[in-house]
Order: C-alpha cells, then sequence, then structure tokens
C-alpha cells in the first residue's frame, strides 16, 4: 500500500496517475485491480424501412469490496453488469434490459489484453479492428459489428480525464468515434455509426458530486465532440474541464417516476456550441436491479444554429437520487 492507493474496507484500489501512457492492445483488455471500469456504445441504426434507431450497450466490471482468502480460481472476486437499451420513436419509450453476476463459473468475465466481457449470453469483444456485440434481451435483440478506423482517441491529457479536483478523481479514458455499424436489431438488418468509451478508475465521483451529465457526438465533418460536467445537489457544477458549460434548453418529466431530465442541452466547448435535440423524450433506463440507479440516456441530434451537424448520445444521471452505483460503496 502506498500514497498512491485508495483505501476501501481495508483494501487497496490503485489511483489513477498522470504519468501513466495507454497502451494497446494491452488496455483494450481489463484492468482488475482498480475499482471499477465500463466499456460503453452508443449510436445510431438505420434499417431497411428507413427508420432512425438508438442503441445503448454497457458493461461493467467492478472488483469487490471484500476479498476473500479462498484461492480458488472459482472464487469470484469481480461483478460483471450490464445494461442495454433500443430507441425506437414509433414505440414510444425506451426498450431495456439488464445483466449482473459474479465472474465465477465462467457465466461472467472480462479478459485482460483485449475487450472481451460477457454476462450470460451478452458479449462484447474485439477482434483485430472489429468490436462485435450480442444482445438478446426481453424484448429486443441486438447482433452488431462495429469497424474501427482510426486510432483510440485519448481524452483528457494522453488518457488522464480528470473528475475533480482530488487526487484520486480521475480515470483513464479512450473513445473510439465514428465506428462502422452492420448487423441486426430485432432480427432485422441495420447499418449505423457508433461511439466507444473505455473508462476504468478506482474513484468514479468528484467530492460532493451528485451525478454527471455526458455527451459522445460523431460529427458529419468527421471530427468529433466529447463533453461532461460533474454535478452537485443543487444543480450547479462542480467539476468540468475548462471551456466546458452545459445550458439546459428543456426539461422533460417522466410519468413513471416524475423525475424532470434536461433532455435538450446547449453545450459549449472550445470546439464551439452545439444544441442537442432527443431522438425521443422518453429515454429514461431503469437499472435499479444491477446497479441500483435511473438515469436517462438518450440519442440525440447535434445543431449549429438551425443546420444539424451531428448524431450521438446524451447521458443524465443523478436527477432521480444521488448517483450510487450498487456493489461499488
Amino acid at each position: 500500500m502506498n500514497r498512491r492507493d485508495f483505501v476501501l474496507a481495508g483494501l487497496a484500489f490503485p489511483l489513477v496517475r498522470p504519468e501513466y501512457r495507454l497502451q494497446f492492445p494491452r488496455d483494450h483488455g481489463a484492468h482488475p485491480d482498480f475499482r471499477q471500469e465500463w466499456w460503453y456504445v452508443t449510436g445510431w441504426l438505420k434499417t431497411q424501412r428507413g427508420d432512425d434507431l438508438g442503441f445503448q450497450i454497457t458493461f461493467f466490471r467492478t472488483r469487490l469490496n471484500q476479498e476473500n482468502p479462498n484461492p480458488s480460481s472459482f472464487t469470484p472476486r469481480q461483478v460483471i453488469l450490464a445494461h442495454a437499451a433500443l430507441s425506437d420513436p414509433r414505440h414510444g419509450r425506451l426498450r431495456h434490459d439488464e445483466r449482473a453476476a459474479r465472474a465465477a463459473l465462467d457465466l461472467a468475465g472480462s479478459r485482460e489484453g483485449t475487450t472481451k466481457v460477457w454476462v450470460d449470453d451478452w458479449s462484447l469483444e474485439l477482434s483485430n479492428q472489429n468490436y462485435k456485440a450480442k444482445i438478446e434481451a426481453r424484448d429486443f435483440s441486438l447482433d452488431l459489428e462495429f469497424k474501427a478506423n482510426d486510432k483510440p482517441l485519448l481524452q483528457g491529457a494522453s488518457g488522464f480525464s480528470r473528475k475533480g479536483n482530488g487526487p484520486g478523481e480521475a480515470s483513464y479514458y479512450y473513445s473510439r468515434p465514428h465506428l462502422n455499424v452492420s448487423g441486426a436489431a430485432n432480427g432485422s438488418p441495420v447499418t449505423g455509426t457508433a461511439w466507444l468509451d473505455h473508462e476504468w478508475s478506482s474513484q468514479y465521483m468528484a467530492a460532493g458530486a451528485a451525478g454527471w451529465d455526458w455527451c459522445g457526438i460523431n460529427l458529419d465533418d468527421g471530427g468529433s465532440l466529447m463533453a461532461f460536467r460533474m454535478r452537485g445537489n443543487d444543480g450547479e457544477t462542480v467539476y468540468a474541464p475548462p471551456l466546458t458549460d452545459f445550458k439546459v434548453l428543456k426539461t422533460w418529466k417522466s410519468p413513471r417516476t416524475g423525475t424532470r431530465y434536461p433532455v435538450s442541452v446547449a453545450v459549449r466547448t472550445k470546439e464551439g456550441e452545439f444544441n442537442l435535440q432527443p431522438l425521443m423524450e422518453d429515454q429514461e433506463l431503469d437499472a435499479r436491479a444491477s446497479t441500483g440507479t435511473i438515469y436517462w440516456e438518450g440519442a440525440v441530434r447535434a445543431f449549429r444554429g438551425e443546420q444539424q451537424v451531428g448524431r450521438g448520445y446524451l447521458e443524465l444521471t443523478g436527477y432521480w437520487q444521488p448517483m450510487k452505483l450498487q456493489g461499488l460503496d
């Protein structure tokens, strides 16, 4: 144990350090010593009849807070959680499902050295430059392939992404924007574009933060926009990268939880200002059965003035209750 450890319940978790340099393919894989990690794929699909769909696939890995001294390989030391959702305006509300299992007996797990993570029959795997995801949910299915054409985009300072001013309030973070998508949704052919994020850390929230607002946008000119802010209980920004600002344009109130979300926002970064408008307003995701929270995560269009300039996803957490991921505390 050293000054760069984060200690919880007597266990030492490594802190994120700015001098670390991400290397690939090594860092596509799992980092099991860290407290939590996630692989997050979002995107827009086009059906053969021309309809737009949004989708989200997320796999979380979390290291258990209590260390089991049993040396057996069957002893679980990690938990894998997964969310998937499909946004279809014709359906009118978000369809979503979730899975959770301890990483034992090969029922769930994550590989080091490459992206391979699974829970039961849900999976995300990288082979060469192609990711493949398979999701068999209760009322929808996704069987998608994502082709990466560019090198990983390192967020923050060479992959060191600060989330607060404290020494451990950071993550290692890279993105794969502009993934070309092919495959099937609900058994029917689709094409599209996607965005993949991979992050890992040992402290997931800045001190005083109740949640975060995040967006990842594939711009039509080939560029990309990632912006976020950590938000307090009062709705004010606790931490954001320099020159980043979120302004609420329109809210939507959930008929199920009564939670009000800013589903349309103006995002200003050093790249300029973008207005984000949702594909549909009801994209609330109830994940209480796995991560213990409810949040809004939806497909959005990006505009500059009246002109559409991109598409991507907006994530809004901590509006239902202060964000507290089950299994991470």
